[in-house]
């Protein structure tokens, strides 16, 4: 059995909504059928797949006291809490959320997101490598009426953040490397 963790801040939980569904077995568009694809992933068994945690951690002082890191990189600002950075800290930020909630719940594989200004960070990591990335659509939460950006970010997040973590569980890292903006270290 994987055991996965989750720490979403622009993703809202919803990276691990869909790690359960697959796990368990779930149909329709509540499992995501669009990444049930065998001839792109591989033929992994996703009865193997338990989601420990997913977490929504959109506030700096959740990291603080739910992720216990102790000392975060400065915001570029603060939006009633909610910590807005740039796309370099996010992805370094979307780092430090994986390994806290790994660590603190001993799971094989942990995920980690956040964007503010840009197009955000995303990681996921286990004992045996670490990837980094963005999604592929840029928003700015600080601009006011830009919600359908903002959507489209998550929705790319979310699926991007997926397919990755499906071609890592199929040991398809040669795939994952042409993807845009990827960073990994084994």
């Amino acid at each position: 059995m994987i055991k996965i963790a989750t720490a979403e801040c622009f993703t809202h939980g919803k990276i691990g909504r869909e790690i359960h569904a697959l796990g368990q077995g779930y149909e329709g568009n509540f499992g995501l059928e669009y990444i049930k694809n065998p001839q792109k992933y591989g033929d992994f068994n996703f009865n193997n797949l338990s989601l420990n945690c997913s977490l929504f951690i959109p506030t700096l002082d959740a990291v603080k006291s739910i992720l216990k890191i102790e000392n975060p990189p400065k915001p570029h600002s603060l939006i009633k809490g909610i910590k807005v950075y740039d796309e370099p800290k996010d992805k370094e930020v979307s780092r430090l959320m994986a390994e806290s909630v790994k660590k603190q719940t001993q799971c094989d594989i942990a995920i980690g997101t956040t964007a503010g200004i840009g197009r955000g960070g995303i990681s996921i990591i286990s004992d045996k490598f670490k990837i980094t990335t963005t999604s592929d659509i840029k928003a700015d939460l600080t601009q006011n009426n830009n919600s359908q950006q903002l959507y489209l970010r998550q929705e790319n997040g979310i699926r991007k953040t997926l397919d990755i973590l499906l071609l890592a569980l199929n040991k398809k890292f040669e795939q994952i490397e042409k993807l845009e903006n990827i960073e990994i270290n084994f």
